[in-house]
């Protein structure tokens, strides 16, 4: 039973990067992972890539082929990629069962909201027991601005809508919000997605638009579907936060090893004392996330509110790090 994550998001929002973040997360636990490029237009990735959709068609050769400009190029490509599945399943036959998959798409976000292609694709997948969930990337300088941050929910909840995977949204590039000046409201208000009326008054007045932001906050309230992560790549404890949180998602973190699980090997005669305690095991992993900055109100302070001062605190946490490693090598 695979599991993974198909990463999407605008373009520019951070998602290869985010990839390769995970790459270098996974590497460093030991855990196995594969990353499967379906952006053909994407051909210098920054992660060793197991599985490339170039290998089976590009951008450049469709749109010199049928005329087409990018975006529909791209949108051929992916529907391309239905057609020829089986190309797909073939080359993820070659990872080892236990391997996370993440799926790195294109930004085109009519991928994930109104185009079946893609949809069909996470279909099939599901079919061949891949148990994933969709990581849904959005710059987080969205927040700054009202009409934005509405937008950014109104796109959220449609693939959300779309795609019926478990859903994580996020709110990318955290670290970097210090650099837009001081939010309207706490960093929890906007990724809690609280009552959204309060933000009539950020919105622009006296235009058409205003009641039309109003009404599409009301339908993202209605649903009540769409809340959002934070993620800062560089953060170590930031990617530790969201790799649990999505291995909740896609059900990983409720599947006990294979020696657990298995019969008659000898497992009912281990003592009581050395069993494993599932109950245990599941009510830990379905209570509260726990770890550093677990808290929104801490992210805020770590990146907004006392940016400089815990820059330079893990400078030197850094040095000391360095210094005992130093030591210990001596």
């Amino acid at each position: 039973m695979p599991f993974g994550e198909i990463v999407i998001g605008a373009p520019g929002a951070g998602k290869s990067t985010y990839a390769h973040g995970k790459y270098q997360l996974f590497s460093a636990l030991e855990r196995p992972i594969a990353i499967v490029n379906l952006d053909p237009a994407n051909e210098s990735v920054p992660y060793p890539c197991a599985i490339s959709i170039s290998s089976l068609i590009t951008l450049q050769d469709v749109m010199h082929e049928f005329g087409l400009g990018p975006n529909g190029a791209m949108l051929y490509c992916i529907e391309y990629l239905e057609a020829n599945f089986d190309w797909l399943v073939e080359e993820l036959g070659r990872l080892h069962p236990d391997t996370w998959v993440v799926f790195d798409l294109p930004g085109q976000v009519e991928l994930s909201t109104n185009h079946e292609s893609l949809k069909n694709i996470i279909v099939k997948l599901g079919k061949h027991d891949y148990r994933l969930a969709a990581v849904n990337l959005c710059d987080a300088h969205y927040i700054t601005d009202a009409a934005k941050y509405i937008s950014v929910l109104l796109l959220s909840l449609r693939t959300m809508l779309q795609l019926e995977l478990p859903h994580v949204n996020v709110l990318s590039k955290v670290d970097l919000l210090s650099q837009f000046g001081d939010l309207d409201f706490n960093l929890d208000y906007y990724t809690e997605v609280q009552d959204l009326s309060y933000l009539e008054n950020s919105l622009p007045q006296g235009t058409k638009f205003s009641t039309l932001n109003m009404r599409i906050s009301e339908l993202v309230q209605d649903f009540g579907l769409v809340g959002f992560e934070t993620l800062a790549v560089e953060d170590r404890e930031s990617m530790l936060r969201l790799m649990r949180v999505v291995d909740r998602a896609t059900g990983c973190v409720f599947v006990p090893s294979a020696p657990q699980e298995s019969h008659g090997t000898g497992q009912e005669k281990v003592p009581s004392t050395r069993r494993g305690n599932f109950d245990s095991l599941f009510t830990t992993a379905a209570g509260p996330i726990g770890g550093i900055r677990s808290d929104v109100k801490d992210v805020q302070e770590r990146w907004l509110d006392a940016k400089d001062t815990w820059d330079a605190h893990e400078v030197e946490q850094r040095k000391r790090e360095a210094q005992i490693l130093n030591q210990s090598r001596a």
